[in-house]
């Protein structure tokens, strides 16, 4: 009798748990139909009790699950007798219902199913929640376009896709031009109301599956997928164009502005991230800018590989001079007529470590007219005239022609500067060094540079006109220019032997020079049959290969003692064969 009161005891008490729970509770058989539900389970739902019994569950589907979603739930309390996730049902009157369940399997004593007690929970309000803060964060808060988190995830997916289907992908950088100016003349409000209004818009002139994102600001990005060309979004961008420049209303007043837009393309030859892509439109929306703005321009990866390989050199240079791999060989220069050695030309060599030695073709070009040409050439001052001061004490006492940019050459106090370096070196003077100018800088800036000669020489020092022919020279400007000597350039000297040519041009520039009182160098001499052409034409002073190929500074002394013309020079009235006089 005692455990007959126990036992309805226990079920009162269960009784109460069910029918006064908050959870709702759904009891099923075996088969699925439902048993009982209790009253919480009626307000979560919906449904009446007697709407419910004898139905399966799914009554409740709302569609928003696949399938396999359920097949996987039964599957798993077959095998361990417990479930737990998130189910959305539908509400008898429509509307979704999230819900936190809990799915157990009762048994018998013989460990058979005899039914299924699901305990629900309503988390409507908690995915409604985070659904909001999703949405914070990757939308806009003002435009509703996505941000720039959602913009990467997309961008990024649109990559990943873009190889396998063989298509491209444009990023498009925009930034509002005058839109500054709407700000300041009518308020933050009214621009805001002009950026919700142009978001809208522009979005529409994309397709489906393009991206519209707002950076921040008067700035957006456009993902555009699916390009079968590069060509292809060239209307798209278009509409962005025409979309952001149309008359827009706010309130009584009619505002209007512009936009500017810098695309590139992926795939590309090199590979690109999307970070790398971005900046790369952004870097083709400043050039729209300074074209005039209201435009697009198209990101030129080709030249900005090649200004990336451009920069990369200038800092290979600066870390060369900064590691002291620049190093100076000396080229002789000789009177063909005495055999004399009269001079000798500083030339700059880069001994790399990993290339070797560099001539200047390949490391030169690099710093025309940037600040490091010249910082090189001030070491290359620097170095030579403490050259000429060692040699000076050997005995080697002979002119060194050092070339100086125009850039080098137009520093201020550029003069004094080489004239305090002199100083340092009592034994030596300003006519101790040839300073060679290319032909075709000097007349970049004539009046400047003839300033500077001028300047130079009532001091002492000597300037040569290198490259000479090369140019655009008249006789006005030979005659404005205060240099003491001419360098003939070797393609003249190369192909006289067989150019009538270039025979006739370094006739006329010999003459001239001798016109004006200019001693003449020629370069380029490879044989001695060069050597007796020049001597015939009335050049004497000459280098060149055939001469000496540049040396180190240790070589010149020993190179000078055992130097010897070639005997056809010394001649008297020798010419080269096939020439009448």
């Amino acid at each position: 009798m005692a455990h007959l009161r126990r036992q309805q005891a226990q079920w009162q008490l269960e009784a109460g748990v069910f029918t006064h729970a908050r959870e709702g509770i759904m009891i099923t058989d075996p088969q699925g139909r439902i048993v009982d539900v209790n009253a919480a389970f009626e307000r979560l739902t919906g449904y009446t009790r007697q709407e419910l019994v004898g139905h399966s569950p799914r009554l409740l589907d709302s569609g928003q699950h696949p399938p396999a979603y359920f097949e996987h739930q039964w599957q798993e309390l077959k095998q361990t007798g417990l479930w737990q996730g998130e189910v959305w049902d539908r509400h008898k009157g429509g509307s979704l219902i999230a819900t936190q369940q809990t799915i157990s399997a009762v048994r018998d004593a013989a460990g058979r199913v005899t039914h299924f007690i699901s305990l629900m929970s309503d988390i409507t309000r908690l995915k409604d929640q985070e659904r909001r803060l999703e949405h914070t964060a990757h939308y806009d808060a003002l435009t509703g376009l996505p941000n720039r988190v959602l913009l990467a995830d997309r961008l990024r997916q649109a990559l990943a896709l873009a190889p396998r289907r063989g298509l491209r992908v444009a990023v498009v950088y925009l930034d509002l031009d005058g839109f500054k100016a709407v700000n300041d003349a009518h308020g933050h409000e009214v621009g805001d109301r002009l950026l919700v209004g142009l978001a809208n818009r522009m979005h529409q002139a994309l397709r489906e599956g393009d991206t519209l994102a707002r950076l921040g600001g008067d700035e957006f990005v456009a993902v555009l997928q699916d390009l079968p060309d590069a060509h292809a979004c060239e209307p798209l961008l278009q509409r962005l164009l025409w979309a952001a420049s149309l008359p827009y209303d706010v309130g009584e007043l009619t505002l209007q502005v512009s936009a500017s837009l810098g695309v590139t393309l992926y795939p590309q030859d090199e590979e690109v991230d999307s970070d790398q892509l971005l900046r790369q439109a952004d870097q083709a929306m400043y050039a729209a800018k300074l074209q005039g703005k209201n435009r697009y321009v198209v990101f030129d990866a080709v030249r900005d590989r090649a200004l990336r390989g451009h920069i990369a050199s200038v800092e290979g240079m600066r870390q060369a001079l900064g590691r002291h791999e620049m190093v100076l060989h000396y080229q002789p220069q000789v009177n063909l007529r005495t055999g004399e050695v009269v001079g000798l030309e500083a030339l700059v060599r880069w001994q790399h470590p990993e290339r070797g030695l560099l001539a200047p073709a390949e490391f030169l070009p690099a710093v025309h007219d940037h600040p490091l040409e010249c910082s090189l050439g001030q070491w290359v001052l620097e170095s030579v005239v403490a050259q000429r001061a060692a040699w000076h004490r050997q005995g080697v006492r002979l002119p060194i022609s050092v070339n100086i940019s125009a850039r080098h050459l137009q520093q201020p106090g550029f003069i004094d500067d080489l004239q305090n370096l002199l100083g340092q070196y009592p034994d030596l003077n300003p006519a101790d060094l040839v300073l060679e100018v290319l032909e075709s800088s000097a007349l970049e800036d004539l009046l400047g540079v003839s300033r500077i000669m001028a300047d130079g020489e009532r001091r002492g020092f000597c300037f040569a006109l290198d490259d000479f022919g090369t140019g655009y020279s008249t006789l006005t400007y030979l005659k404005r220019l205060p240099v003491a000597k001419l360098k003939i350039d070797q393609s003249f000297v190369r192909n006289l032997l067989e150019d009538p040519d270039d025979l006739a041009i370094l006739q006329g520039v010999i003459g001239l020079a001798q016109a004006f009182g200019r001693e003449v160098v020629a370069e380029g001499v490879e044989t001695e049959a060069h050597g007796s052409a020049l001597l015939w034409l009335g050049c004497d002073v000459a280098q060149g290969y055939g001469i000496a190929h540049p040396m180190p500074a240790e070589a010149v002394a020993g190179w000078t003692r055992e130097w010897r013309a070639p005997r056809a020079w010394w001649t008297k009235d020798a010419g080269p064969s096939g020439f009448t006089a």
